[in-house]
C-alpha cells in the first residue's frame, strides 16, 4: 500500500513583504511619527514660515545637538547600558574649552584638542565602573552626573566669581574653529554646520552597526551579554568604548555650543540627558538593550527639533515643550510597539 505524505512548509522560509520587511524595521515608527507632527505643525503654524527654508533652518539645529547626542546614546542603549551624566558633559566639556580659552590662554585647536582628551577620560571611568563593579550604568552614572554638577558650580565660581565663561571668542584660530563647528551655510536661510555633523554621524552610525563586526559586538552585548562573552565578543571593552563614545559626542556638542555663542553657564545641559534618551527610545531602541538604529535616534531627535520649534511657531505657550515631548514618548513607544507586534506577527 502506497501512501503519499505532504511536505510541511517551513515558516522561516515563507517569503515576507517589503511592507512588512519595513515594519519590522526600528525606525519605522518614527518616521511615520515624524511626518506627522511636521504636518501638524505645518497647519498649526501662524506665520506661514514653519514650512520654508529658513524655518527648517531653525528645527533643524535644535535636532542636530540633539541628534548627534541621541546617535551615541542610541549605540550605548543597543549595548544595554544608559549615561544619565550625558547632559551635565556637554556643559562639563563646553566650560573646560572655555577656561583653557580664556583663563589659561591655550591656542582655540589644543583647547578643543584637551576638551576631547577629558571627555574620553570620563568616559573610560564610567565605562571601566561599570565593568568593574558591576553596578548597574543607571547608579554609576548618575554619580558622575552630580560630582560633574557641583564641580562645574563650584569650581567655575571659585576660579572666576561666577557660574559661567565668557569670551570664548578671544582664542587664537577662534575663527577657523568657528567655521568648522559653529558657522552658518546658504545664507540667508542660515542653516548651521551642525546639521552637516549630525548627517555625517548618523551615516556613520549606521554603518558601525550594520557593516562592522564592532556593530555585530554591540548588538550582541546588549541583548546577551553572557552568550556575546562565551562567543568570545569582548564585552568589557565593547561596553567601555561606548562609554568613551558618548562622552565624546557630548564634548562635540559643548564644543560646538561654546564656539557659537562665545560663553557658556555652569549649568548647560543639566536634565538634556533625558531628551537624548527619549529621542532613542523614539527612534525604536529597546530599554532592555540589543535594539534599535542610528537612523531611528536621528528621526527621533527630528520630532524633537520639530516639535520645539513648531509649537513656537504655531504661537503657543512654550512652556508646554517638555508635556508635549512626554506625550510623544509615550505614543511613539506605544505605536512601535504595536507595528512591530503586528509584523511579527505577519507572515505574507
Amino acid at each position: 500500500m502506497n501512501s503519499t505524505t505532504t511536505p510541511v512548509k517551513d515558516e522561516r522560509i515563507n517569503r515576507v513583504s517589503s511592507l512588512t520587511r519595513a515594519m519590522r524595521r526600528p525606525e519605522f515608527g518614527a518616521l511615520i511619527g515624524a511626518v506627522a507632527i511636521f504636518i501638524m505643525f505645518v497647519l498649526a503654524d501662524k506665520s506661514g514660515e514653519f514650512f520654508t527654508l529658513g524655518g527648517t533652518a531653525r528645527w533643524s539645529e535644535v535636532a542636530s545637538y540633539t541628534g548627534i547626542m541621541a546617535i551615541a546614546v542610541a549605540l550605548l542603549m543597543i549595548g544595554g547600558e544608559f549615561d544619565l551624566s550625558s547632559g551635565i558633559m556637554v556643559g562639563s566639556t563646553g566650560l573646560v574649552v572655555g577656561l583653557l580659552i580664556t583663563k589659561l590662554h591655550w591656542d582655540t585647536w589644543a583647547a578643543i584638542l584637551g576638551t576631547f582628551v577629558f571627555a574620553a577620560l570620563i568616559g573610560t571611568m564610567n565605562g571601566y565602573l561599570v565593568v568593574r563593579t558591576k553596578l548597574p550604568s543607571f547608579i554609576v552614572t548618575l554619580a558622575t552626573m552630580f560630582v560633574l554638577r557641583g564641580f562645574n558650580l563650584g569650581f567655575i565660581y571659585l576660579w572666576t566669581g561666577t557660574v559661567r565663561v565668557d569670551g570664548i571668542d578671544v582664542g587664537t584660530h577662534y575663527t577657523a574653529a568657528h567655521k568648522i563647528f559653529a558657522s552658518t551655510l546658504f545664507e540667508p536661510y542660515a542653516f548651521s554646520v551642525s546639521v552637516i555633523w549630525w548627517i555625517g554621524l548618523t551615516i556613520i552610525g549606521s554603518w558601525v552597526l550594520t557593516r562592522t563586526k564592532a556593530g555585530n559586538w554591540i548588538s550582541a552585548v546588549g541583548g546577551d551579554a553572557n552568550a556575546a562573552r562565551n562567543t568570545g565578543v569582548p564585552v568589557k571593552r565593547t561596553k567601555i568604548l561606548l562609554f568613551v563614545t558618548t562622552s565624546m559626542a557630548a564634548a562635540l556638542v559643548g564644543i560646538m555650543q561654546a564656539l557659537k555663542f562665545t560663553s557658556i553657564q555652569a549649568g548647560q545641559g543639566v536634565g538634556e540627558e533625558f531628551t537624548y534618551i527619549i529621542a532613542a527610545v523614539v527612534g525604536g531602541c529597546l530599554l532592555t538593550g540589543g535594539f534599535g538604529t542610528a537612523i531611528g535616534a536621528s528621526m527621533g531627535a527630528s520630532i524633537i527639533g520639530i516639535a520645539f520649534i513648531g509649537i513656537s511657531f504655531a504661537g503657543w505657550n512654550t512652556d508646554w515643550n517638555y508635556a508635549f515631548l512626554g506625550a510623544i514618548l509615550f505614543a511613539a513607544v506605544s505605536v512601535n510597539t504595536a507595528i512591530r507586534r503586528r509584523a511579527e506577527g505577519t507572515k505574507k
